[in-house]
């Protein structure tokens, strides 16, 4: 299942992916992995959750990030959840590009056992009907 963290910049999106897979790996029975943009959030994660920069893989559109996925899932069968962090800071990803991955993502069989949280830029109004389904909001915190 795909799902996609929205918020206004400084709603804690961030925090929030930090903090459930961190929480995810204590109390899952499978592996973690935390895609970023740079490792500023190393000492923030548990040691066991699976740090990954995505600048390292040189993601230039909408396939590529579909493959880069496609690839975390077929890397450890035992992947519980993934979760990705500022994508959009590389990635130009538009509402319509979203919903493509979320379509195609939705066909590997693999991943109906699994969970995707991607962090987007991408406001609630701008959602498709399809993504508005795999929305998740983080409220700024007063």
């Amino acid at each position: 299942m795909v799902k996609f963290i929205l918020g206004e910049k400084g709603s804690g999106k961030t925090r929030w992916l930090i903090e459930n897979a961190n929480e995810d790996l204590k109390s899952g029975n499978g592996n973690i992995a935390f895609v970023e943009v740079d490792d500023d959030h190393i000492f923030s994660l548990d040691y066991n959750v699976r740090l990954i920069n995505a600048t390292d893989y040189h993601l230039n559109d909408r396939e590529a990030f579909y493959g880069f996925i496609c690839g975390l899932l077929a890397m450890d069968y035992d992947l519980e959840k993934v979760y990705i962090d500022g994508i959009y800071k590389i990635l130009n990803l538009t509402a319509q590009d979203l919903e493509y991955i979320t379509n195609k993502l939705e066909c590997i069989e693999d991943l109906k056992d699994k969970e995707v949280f991607i962090n987007t830029d991408i406001k609630e109004s701008e959602l498709t009907d399809v993504l508005k389904d795999h929305a998740i909001t983080v409220e700024k915190e007063n």
